[in-house]
């Protein structure tokens, strides 16, 4: 059973470009496929079909298929996300 703050996170890791789902995974217990159900449950139609656009085909989101030269999970530049409030329902 997720609580409100850890579905708040995943939704975070999964905005986060340099996040891969190995690392939801390692600390939520979620696989690729159950992230994906609770972006679309937890999100508006349409902030899911947006980021369900901007990361089909993006390598960084999974780890074995990162370069080497990617060796963190955030990106210096990404602004934080709080509380999501905006693309929850």
């Amino acid at each position: 059973m997720l609580t409100e703050q850890d579905i708040d996170r995943i939704i975070q890791m999964a905005w986060e470009d340099r996040t891969p789902f190995e690392a939801i995974e390692a600390q939520f217990g979620l696989k690729e496929k159950e992230v994906i159900a609770t972006m679309r449950n937890h999100m508006k139609r349409s902030s899911f079909e947006m980021w369900r656009k901007r990361m089909n085909g993006r390598s960084t989101k999974h780890q074995s298929l990162r370069t080497d030269e990617i060796d963190r999970f955030h990106c210096s530049r990404q602004r934080s996300i709080s509380l999501n409030k905006v693309s929850k329902r």
